[in-house]
This record gives structure tokens, sequence and C-alpha cells, in this order.
């Protein structure tokens, strides 16, 4: 064990928030009172920590409604899906309890409101993710159009004469939507925008606690799967925020002792859908290694509840 000092400054807030604790809870809900198998379309949230303790209470995940046995209760992710899926299920007879998210059903309505409008919709997002897939998905192809970067604001060509909005996936960078935003109103001055920001609270916190820190560390560990976007987004955000190094874990044995033994003061969060239990291991797993001091920076509280269907509530 290193005697040398370390102090790991942990952000807060961090782990999850409101709708991933709903979309686990609508899973456990649906397997008390229906029993084993519940069918999961897609990760319910993209942790495998928590996918495998779903899975072993009986939870079986797959990744399309083909996969499903006629007539069996199905849940859809926290990250929606398209109307097809939807209509997939119907016809196929499935029990549906939809865990999406809250604050992504209010970018799929605002997607619909548009087209209802006559709108050709510029979506802001990552390309396959399934939260883009599923708002994408909301619409005709030809009424909707996905934009990545900063450069293909710039270069986007809708169709000729169309009456033009834009929305975007709920777990960007703030910073860089932001940017994206500005481009596109400043060439499309008559653009409709939400009337309420499309980046969910969740992740501007978890951005926010980590730009306080990130300056101040030699190293930020952030907890979260590969394929979590609002995770992939802290690490960048601690880059540009000025930590001196970064990188995304999934657990404790991914920590990369190499990099953690020249860092004196390290940066220590996790994304929205990665449990604090995963926090507290690292911690423990550090204060192994480390004389440990931990300090918590960020003073966001957090109230936001979303109600679980009714159904699973009786």
């Amino acid at each position: 064990m290193s005697i040398e000092p370390f102090t790991i400054r942990l952000a807060n807030p961090r782990g999850f928030c409101a709708g991933v604790d709903r979309a686990i809870a609508i899973v456990e809900r649906a397997l008390d009172q229906f029993g084993a198998p519940i069918y999961v379309r897609h990760e319910v949230v993209h942790n495998k920590h928590v996918v495998e303790t779903l899975t072993q209470r009986g939870a079986v995940f797959v990744e399309e409604i083909d996969e499903i046995p006629a007539g069996s209760t199905c849940i859809f992710s926290a990250h929606g899906v398209s109307k097809a899926v939807e209509k997939a299920a119907e016809d196929k007879g499935l029990q549906v309890f939809d865990a999406t998210c809250p604050l992504v059903t209010k970018v799929h309505i605002e997607a619909r409101r548009h087209a209802d409008n006559n709108r050709h919709l510029l979506l802001i997002g990552h390309a396959g993710h399934p939260e883009v897939e599923g708002t994408m998905g909301q619409v005709n192809a030809d009424q909707v159009t996905l934009i990545e970067t900063v450069e293909e604001a710039h270069t986007v060509q809708p169709p000729v004469g169309s009456n033009l909005a834009f929305a975007t996936q709920t777990t960007l960078s703030v910073d860089d939507t932001a940017e994206i935003i500005s481009v596109l109103q400043f060439r499309f001055p008559d653009i409709t925008g939400p009337r309420g920001e499309d980046i969910c609270y969740a992740t501007t916190n978890r951005q926010k606690a980590v730009k306080v820190i990130a300056k101040n560390v030699d190293l930020m560990l952030v907890i979260g799967a590969s394929n979590s976007s609002n995770s992939q987004r802290l690490v960048e955000v601690a880059k540009h925020a000025g930590a001196a190094d970064a990188m995304l874990i999934a657990d404790k044995d991914a920590i990369s002792w190499e990099r953690a033994d020249k860092a004196g003061h390290i940066g220590l969060s996790a994304g929205a859908s990665a449990p604090e239990s995963l926090v507290q291991d690292v911690i423990q797993t550090l204060a192994n290694r480390y004389d440990l001091t931990v300090t918590e920076h960020g003073h966001i509280r957090e109230t936001v509840n979303f109600k679980l269907p009714s159904i699973l509530t009786q």
C-alpha cells in the first residue's frame, strides 16, 4: 500500500437520475407482480451491473420485439422506442410497460408536434444511440435530419422551402450542443426551438459538478458504461474544463493504476445510470492503495421524481 497522500474530489450530484430510478423500479415491480420472465427491449439503462442484477431476478433482455414470445410482458427501456417498435409490440399482443424517461417522452411529443405543423426537424444527437433512433422514429424519415457535429450544422441542407425546428438528445454536452444550436439559429433565423431545454436536468447538473472540480484534479474518473452517452460526455467535459487526464471506467476493476499512481488529486463522478454502490467500491479500492482523503464538492439538490404506471403501484 502506498503511503503517499491522495485526495479524492467527489462530484455532487452524480449517479442515478429520476428517469433511471423509475425505469429500474418498473422492471422490479413488474417482476414482483407478474413473475419471471419479464422481457425488456434493450438494456433498460446503460449499465451492465444493473442489467445483471435484473437478469438474476428473471428479466430477459432482448434487442428486438420478434425475440419476445407472443402474449408476454414487455418493458421498453428508458431510452424510448420508435412508433414502429410500439406497433410491433401491439401486433404481437404484448403487455407493455413503457419505462421511457418522461424527459425523453417530452422530446418525442415535440417531434410529433413539429411534424403535425409541417416543420422539418433538425435533431441534434448521436447516430445509432437508442434514444435518437426512438425520437427519429416518431415521424416519417423525410421529416427529420440528424445533426451530430458543429461542422454538420454549418453544412446541413434541409428540404428547400421547409419550415424548420430543432430538438436534441437529452444526454449531450451542454456546451457542444449550445454551439450547434447557435450555428443553426444563425443560418436559419426562423427556426423553432423547444419550449424548454431538451438536455435533461441530470445531464446538466452532472456536467456542472464535474466542471467545478476538473481544473483541480490530475485525473478525473467517471464511472459509467462505454455505451452511456451521458457518461461519455462527462469525460469530455472534464478534459475541456481543465482536468489533466480523464477516463471512463465501468467499475473498480477498470481503474488504470499507471494513470492513478501519477495523480495526487483524483476527481470522481458517475453517469446517470451508474449505481452509487460502484462509486463506493471505487473509493474503497483507492483507499486500500493510498492514504486517502475524500472531499465532496457541489451543492445542487435534486428533488425530481417520476411516477410509476398506476397498475404497478397497486
